[in-house]
């Protein structure tokens, strides 16, 4: 079983930055994606970012330019560094990776707890 472990909500005032970071560990052969997804309360849980092995990134359009998402393969981790935070980036985030098991070929995704980022104005 592959597990991913958040790290790095809180709470900080608009404008402020936060850096979250997501490890994955178990019996991982690779990593395709990673990704973070948000939920605010009431609506549904969307993409904000997404990096796969190779580099390529997905960026929300009301993250762009505020958002890097990077990850070190090597480790299996994804770090999203967020600046110029606004209230409206309040949600609970979670780390999804899309992985392949070792001696597997089906690929499987997998989500961490999520982590509560609050943004006060």
């Amino acid at each position: 079983q592959v597990q991913l472990v958040e790290s790095g909500g809180g709470l900080v005032q608009a404008g402020g930055s936060l850096r979250l970071s997501c490890a994955a560990s178990g019996s991982i052969s690779g990593i395709s994606a990673m990704a973070w997804y948000r939920q605010a309360p009431g609506k549904q849980r969307d993409l904000v970012a997404r990096i796969f092995s190779r580099g390529t990134t997905n960026y929300a359009d009301s993250v762009k330019e505020r958002f890097t998402i990077s990850r070190d393969n090597a480790k299996n981790t994804v770090h999203p560094q967020m600046n110029s935070l606004k209230p409206e980036d309040t949600a609970v985030y979670y780390c999804n990776a899309d992985y392949i098991k070792k001696g597997g070929s089906v690929t499987f995704s997998s989500w961490g707890q999520g982590t509560q980022v609050t943004v006060s104005s």
